[in-house]
């Protein structure tokens, strides 16, 4: 029985609602309830237009300047990001400014505006050298260079920032130092209480701020140098890396993650060993005897800038940035060395609510898209849409079904680690054309499944040519009455109906970011309002996306159907989407069980122990976001097959969604 036009008006209605209610009650969080005035920025430098985030308390005035910090996200993600900290040190009394680094979020800079050389280190900075092979010269792309130049740090002796080809590191801070004089320079900021905090390539950002402004002071004489720095996920470099006779950095605190799947935050060891905590770099860094070094001990005094501390931390590096022991850690550290003005103990702490209702707030606009279909697959126009299934006459038997969904899951899963690092890194795409460097990866892995899916679908359709009957019905790309050929006219009218679904989904996007300075995300950016550039991207690769999406869900939707796809009802719904989830997620959740259960066991990441480092890193921890990503795909994929007999607007939607995620804030060159 179809739901009445009515119910459906008003499902769709209570979700826009409830999706403005979430973000109203987050904005007023990030705002502390009207006590912090939350903004919008940029700045304009040499190297380009920079975007930040400003949030200012009510006690920061001309006359009663406040202390400020200014946060620095990591790789792929933007100020948002940072929203845990910034929330959290606002609600104190702090100036905090947010910024969109390099190649990310707004900023119209690109990330090889950080720079890059022609040689790179196996280890630690101050730790390499040539004779042991350590200290390498390397080639290949922009791309790969700059990856490979992340740990290099601008401050650092020229023999690291420059190369016989004239390269050089020219900005490691990714535009931090330009964002820290604005933050200098703000009347109700008090110059003299400044500190920083970074996560990830923040932290290597941090330390060049912190670097660059080490004894500087602003031109009324007052000492601008960073009262702090806290490093969420940081790496350590030996003193002989770099000017320590003029650079020195004020009281530091290294939040580390037990699991991060960095090598280099952890020292390029497999694991956080005694060994490492008592080794000359960390016992260099604490200001102590090795023997002496600790976990969650404060070294040296704040009053002399000496302070130093390791907080070890029980998670990943990911989730890093809204670990409430490591905020809380980090909210004590700003107090002793900048002070706050207004108390707060440092476990009272809100900005998870926030979080929590705009990852909601996501879930009921994609949510929403469903009740719209609903409504538009009831007019003459878009009718069209809705096919039947299939015949039966094409299910699978249980054994075949479990024989191919074991192909499929294995195929996946082998290819994953490779294809993605291959594509990050190394693959040619042209740099002018393919920019978003995360986007370069699943492009390279979406690639090869193409080619596999191409030629293990092809022989079934000369076959079903050879003996005179059709098969495009049976893949999803035509009704039943049009079985023997693609129907174009399903697949326009089933593309534009995807437009109208993920249309609205924009819309609310920027609806909520003009009046809630809020995008639809979960900790990991998700969905966020396009520049001109980044949609240009997002046209990019979204052919690459809808190609994959469609021959994907062919596969996994209409050629790998079970009884299950007939039964009606939430059993029958249930009973599909299970089998749909596990082949579009089984074969990252073997990489998940590979990668985790070795590291949590205490010996390492499983990619770094059996393919080397070079696989590990950035596709490891982004599978805690990508995993979750996908089974929702998988929902919307399954409740728009059993609903429209065919692949065309499941998998364009799908495709968007998935391109507008990589292109929309994540790294671009």
């Amino acid at each position: 029985m179809k739901t009445p036009v009515i119910r459906l008006f008003a499902l769709l209605l209570g979700l826009i609602i409830a999706v403005f209610g979430c973000m109203c009650i987050a904005h007023g969080i990030q705002t502390d309830h009207g006590n912090v005035a939350v903004s919008r920025g940029t700045l304009d430098t040499d190297a380009g237009e920079l975007s930040y985030k400003l949030y200012v308390p009510d006690n920061a005035t001309a006359g009663n300047p406040a202390p400020g910090v200014l946060l620095l996200h990591g790789y792929q993600n933007d100020h948002e990001t940072c929203a845990a900290y910034a929330i959290e040190l606002a609600r104190r009394g702090v100036v905090v400014m947010s910024l969109d680094e390099y190649g990310h979020g707004d900023s119209q800079v690109g990330l090889l505006k950080r720079g890059y050389v022609n040689q790179r280190v196996k280890v630690n900075f101050g730790q390499d050298s040539v004779q042991d092979g350590t200290f390498v010269e390397v080639g290949g792309s922009k791309r790969y260079r700059l990856l490979m130049n992340f740990s290099n740090l601008s401050f650092f002796d020229e023999r690291y920032t420059s190369d016989s080809a004239g390269n050089t590191i020219s900005d490691s801070s990714c535009g931090g130092i330009a964002a820290y004089a604005a933050l200098a320079a703000m009347d109700n900021v008090d110059p003299g209480r400044l500190a920083l905090s970074g996560h990830s390539m923040g932290t290597w950002s941090s330390w060049s701020v912190a670097a660059a402004y080490a004894g500087a002071t602003n031109d009324a004489g007052v000492d601008i140098t960073p009262k702090a720095t806290v490093l969420q996920c940081g790496e350590l470099f030996r003193k002989s890396a770099y000017d320590s006779e003029r650079i020195y950095f004020n009281n530091v605190l290294l939040l580390q993650a037990k699991y991060d799947e960095f090598s280099y935050f952890r020292d390029y060891q497999s694991f956080l060993t005694e060994e490492l905590l008592h080794s000359d770099l960390r016992a260099e860094f604490l200001g102590c005897d090795n023997a002496q070094a600790a976990w969650n001990t404060t070294f040296g005094s704040f009053r002399e800038g000496t302070a130093r501390r390791m907080e070890l931390l029980a998670t990943n590096h990911r989730l890093t940035t809204h670990d409430s022991k490591g905020l809380a850690a980090a909210l004590d550290w700003f107090d002793q060395s900048i002070g706050f003005e207004k108390e707060l103990p440092s476990s009272d702490q809100v900005y998870m609510t926030k979080e929590v209702l705009v990852f909601a707030a996501m879930l009921m606009a994609i949510a929403a898209m469903l009740p719209l279909m609903e409504l538009l697959l009831r007019t003459p126009f878009f009718g069209y849409v809705a096919r039947q299934l299939p015949s039966r006459e094409g299910i699978l038997p249980k054994r075949r079904w479990w024989k191919n969904a074991g192909i499929t899951v294995l195929l996946a899963g082998v290819t994953f680690p490779f294809m993605t690092q291959l594509g990050h890194a190394l693959f040619p795409f042209p740099e002018s054309v393919f920019r978003m460097t995360i986007g370069d990866g699943f492009l390279c892995w979406y690639l090869l499944l193409i080619v596999i899916m191409l030629a293990t679908t092809w022989p079934r359709i000369r076959r079903g040519k050879k003996q005179g009957v059709g098969v495009w019905s049976d893949l999803g790309f035509s009704g039943p009455e049009h079985a023997d050929r693609i129907d174009w006219r399903l697949f326009g009218k089933g593309a534009l109906l995807s437009v109208c679904m993920v249309g609205l989904m924009y819309v609310l996007v920027a609806v909520c970011q003009l009046l809630f300075q809020l995008d639809f995300r979960f900790i990991w950016p998700f969905f966020k309002t396009f520049s001109l550039e980044r949609f240009g991207q997002f046209l990019v690769y979204f052919p690459f996306f809808a190609l994959f999406f469609l021959l994907n869900n062919s596969k996994i939707f209409a050629g790998m159907r079970t009884q299950a796809t007939y039964e009606k009802g939430a059993k029958g719904f249930l009973s599909c989407w299970w089998r749909s989830a596990l082949l579009m997620i089984g074969g990252v959740l073997i990489i998940v069980l590979i990668e985790y259960i070795p590291f949590f066991a205490g010996i390492g990441p499983g990619a770094d122990l059996l393919f080397g480092s070079t696989f590990g890193g950035p596709f490891m921890s982004i599978l805690i976001v990508f995993v979750p990503q996908v089974l929702v795909f998988s929902l919307l994929g399954t409740y728009i097959y059993r609903r429209t007999g065919n692949v065309y607007t499941g998998a364009l939607t799908i495709a968007a969604m998935a391109a507008w995620i990589i292109t929309g804030g994540s790294a671009i060159l």
